[in-house]
């Protein structure tokens, strides 16, 4: 097996390893892409400030997102077509998040349902929600989280209108994938996908059997229009108040990026916001989540936890975000390269790398615990 230094390391072996379609699906930005570059940029630019003759013995990384022991502020985000990178990906994913002390977040677009994922879980893991147009399937799914023990639902808001990503338009991008001869001749390239493909779910696992005619979960024939019919462009705060009651366990709000819609999240009663673009997915040219951290920490990091996503490569970038106002974090693409390169003991591996960055750079900071962790270890 390959040495693994680095989530960069992952990168470049899923990308040998996983359908290109599928790759680019997880491995891109909406239009330009600038603001899909920008959240990594940014993160890079920030200096950490090294200190020395500070006793750093007996660090701890250990803190709590909304109540929950997690091993370092960091939960795996919910990703679409998680187990199109490897088979099964999903329920790999919630094992090794699971077995290293994170939460795993399933998306409603995975390709495992939540049951799947309860299966194979002992402890609760989070679900995030997409609001559509039928609001029955969108309670029905809020009732299948609650009867598998989900223990936070992550309501995203940043995706009632789809972002146009060329790569997916170029590609074809469709579940299970169009066989074409270029389709085929990618899959003639990684055979160790395709033999894993054959045993593993193919289709929206969470879908099955809510739309009819063959589409959706039998095979979405081109998921940039099956989205744009089905997620609901009237998604408002009254919506948030309605799926907040009837969920009435934790919730978790996704795709804050300005302050005036954060201090709004705090008036809906939700117990944690994430500062994320979605990975630059969605608006292009809106600024990195890093660049709106700050502000938005500081106007409401005192009524309800503020977490960050977006960009995050390294356990230095956890720090970085921690430093400027995060209680926790969230990783998407990280753990989509890891899975699609090793499976789940990749995800195993990238958590075990990205702590101990995160370690040695609390160390090297003269950081003890990470709850200590503030603006004073970046150069200003």
């Amino acid at each position: 097996m390959p040495v693994m230094t680095c989530v960069e390391d992952f990168r470049l072996l899923a990308k040998k390893r996983v359908p290109k379609a599928f790759y680019d699906y997880a491995d891109s930005g909406s239009y330009t892409e600038s603001t899909y570059r920008a959240n990594s940029k940014d993160l890079a630019a920030l200096k950490l400030r090294q200190r020395v003759a500070i006793n750093v013995d007996e660090r701890s990384t250990r803190t709590t997102m909304i109540g929950h022991d997690v091993t370092m502020p960091v939960a795996i985000a919910p990703t679409g077509l998680t187990g199109m990178q490897w088979a099964n990906g999903e329920m790999l994913g919630a094992i090794a998040a699971e077995k290293f002390g994170i939460p795993f977040t399933l998306s409603t677009m995975s390709i495992c349902s939540i049951e799947d994922v309860a299966s194979v879980t002992t402890k609760p893991f989070w679900f995030q929600l997409y609001v559509m147009r039928d609001r029955g399937f969108v309670k029905s799914l809020i009732e299948r989280a609650k009867a598998a023990k989900c223990s936070a639902l992550v309501l995203t808001l940043d995706l009632q209108i789809l972002g146009q990503r060329h790569k997916d338009l170029k590609n074809g991008m469709s579940v299970p994938p169009k066989l074409t001869l270029e389709t085929l001749l990618d899959l003639a390239s990684k055979p160790g996908w395709a033999l894993r493909a054959l045993g593993g779910r193919k289709t929206f696992g969470n879908l099955a059997g809510h739309i009819k005619g063959g589409e959706g979960a039998g095979g979405v024939q081109t998921l940039s229009k099956w989205t744009a019919s089905q997620f609901d462009p009237t998604l408002n705060w009254d919506d948030v108040a309605w799926i907040k009651q009837q969920w009435g366990g934790k919730l978790i709000l996704k795709g804050i990026l300005d302050v005036e819609d954060a201090k709004l999240a705090v008036q809906s009663g939700a117990d944690a916001i994430v500062v994320s673009n979605h990975g630059g997915r969605q608006l292009d040219g809106a600024m990195s989540s890093i660049e709106a951290l700050p502000a938005i920490a500081q106007a409401v990091g005192d009524q309800i936890e503020v977490w960050f996503d977006g960009g995050i490569r390294s356990g230095q970038d956890v720090l970085k975000a921690v430093a400027l106002g995060a209680r926790g974090t969230m990783i998407g693409r990280a753990f989509l390269y890891s899975l699609g390169a090793m499976g789940g003991e990749g995800v195993s591996q990238m958590l075990e790398i990205m702590r101990k960055e995160l370690d040695v750079s609390m160390a090297l900071t003269g950081t003890k615990d990470i709850k200590d962790v503030g603006p004073q270890i970046l150069i200003p």
